[in-house]
């Protein structure tokens, strides 16, 4: 895809950073330091949706001329979120949670063109079925550090988090941290209205 104005990922992510280089996109990268919590968070798609719409207008406000991609992604379980772990004890925690279990991954993303200040946003749900984890292995896996970054504890693109998924529903590609296909699409969509 021929970009019209240059590309800004308003993250730090090496995830969002791999995938979106994946399908040949070039751009430069801006961390918005927003804070990923709200008080009142609402619905998982309300959330992810409002947070990658904050990250997007904070790169935004910097730029003159450019095409600004803000995102996050939450694990939900139960109706809990699950962010990224802040100890070791939450990580484990979590991961103790997902064994077993099924789970909804939620990945926003907001694209804001600088100077129209026009936006879009969009949000892809995953389902994920991790298998039975034994307590070795959570061990293991929060001893490497892996797990401290990714929503959730856990990456399913990592050596210990592959195993950990016993099938999927949805876009894979989410569950890394970016759903490439929805991007595309939306992205190639709204160059094409402005």
């Amino acid at each position: 895809m021929k970009l019209r104005k240059r590309l800004i990922l308003a993250s730090r992510s090496p995830r969002r950073q791999v995938l979106l280089r994946q399908i040949g996109l070039q751009f430069d990268v801006q961390e918005s330091e927003v804070p990923e919590d709200l008080e009142h968070p609402g619905s998982p798609e309300s959330y992810v949706r409002i947070l990658s719409e904050r990250k997007a207008r904070a790169v935004a406000s910097r730029w003159e001329e450019a095409l600004v991609v803000g995102a996050d992604t939450i694990v939900v379980l139960d109706g809990s979120f699950l962010g990224k772990p802040r100890t070791a004890r939450e990580a484990s925690s979590m991961l103790k949670r997902l064994s077993g279990r099924t789970h909804m991954v939620y990945t926003g993303f907001t694209i804001i063109d600088r100077p129209s200040n026009s936006s879009v946003s969009a949000v892809e749900a995953t389902s994920v079925t991790f298998r039975a984890l034994g307590d070795r292995e959570i061990r293991e896996y929060v001893a490497s550090g892996s797990p401290m970054d990714k929503a959730g504890a856990y990456g399913i693109q990592d050596d210990y988090g592959a195993v950990f998924v016993e099938r999927i529903e949805g876009c894979f590609y989410n569950v890394v941290g970016f759903p490439l296909a929805r991007f595309y699409l939306v992205l190639q969509k709204f160059q094409e209205q402005l």
